[in-house]
């Protein structure tokens, strides 16, 4: 899925010139991101819940695969994470990890090294507050990644993190497909996009009923909108929009030597 997807993204726009930021009613206003929900989270206890529900429903597994690759079975991996949420949940984010500053790839994994580093106090946290929710974890998805990661624990931690970045960004674009909303079929995009040999242009452009000119034609919009949602999941998880433009570089080239 990197590979075809990672390529994808080579014929737009070079990472370092992102499209500008902006939101409704602004031209120049950085979107809402997920550092904009915990921060709004920090005195409101539902919102604070629905925050720490999206972050660890699209974060949880490249903490895992970091846990079990830093030596923790498979049963410690996931209480571990699942005490990292909770303790976030009770404490309303460790002031010391201060999400104004940084990138919440890296911010989340100093929180989950504070945890190994202090086991025994987060264990002893979840005792005294032993009505803290926790949400079941798919280990079963967290060992096929740790099976297919590589094996330095910060390597597979990032590799991970922007794997499913990149997921998430093509489920969308396959939405967006799925509704009508763009034109042209998912599944031809998916045979470019997706695992395994991409098809010849010919073969692919006989069997969708276009032309070889049609054909590239679409192939290049879905490049150009599929970079997009990317960027749009990259800026989801950096606090400020020159941010995003490192991030965005960091994982690319992280993925280009991966």
């Amino acid at each position: 899925m990197v590979g075809h997807a990672l390529r994808a993204l080579t014929p737009s726009a070079p990472a370092s010139t992102l499209p500008p930021m902006s939101s409704p009613g602004s031209s120049a206003a950085f979107p809402v991101t997920r550092w904009t929900l915990i921060a709004e989270a920090r005195g409101d206890a539902t919102a604070r819940r629905a925050a720490l529900d999206e972050l660890l429903a699209a974060y949880w597994t490249p903490l895992y695969v970091y846990a079990r690759r830093k030596g923790l079975n498979e049963e410690d991996a996931q209480e571990v994470v699942q005490d990292l949420f909770a303790d976030l949940l009770e404490r309303q984010f460790p002031g010391t990890l201060d999400p104004g500053l940084g990138r919440l790839r890296g911010w989340l994994k100093a929180c989950l090294d504070h945890h190994l580093v202090n086991r025994h106090a987060a264990q002893t946290a979840k005792k005294r507050g032993g009505g803290a929710r926790h949400v079941p974890l798919d280990t079963e998805v967290g060992e096929r990644a740790l099976a297919a990661a590589v094996a330095s624990p910060e390597d597979a931690y990032t590799h991970l993190w922007a794997a499913q970045l990149m997921e998430r960004a093509l489920a969308r674009l396959g939405e967006e497909h799925r509704d009508e909303a763009r034109a042209g079929s998912f599944d031809v995009l998916l045979r470019f996009f997706g695992p395994g040999v991409a098809p010849a242009y010919r073969e692919a452009a006989a069997e969708s009923g276009m032309s070889i000119p049609q054909l590239k034609a679409f192939l290049h919009r879905a490049r150009v909108r599929y970079r997009a949602l990317v960027v749009e999941e990259v800026r989801q998880t950096v606090s400020r929009p020159e941010d995003a433009e490192r991030e965005m570089a960091d994982l690319l080239a992280f993925l280009g030597r991966a």
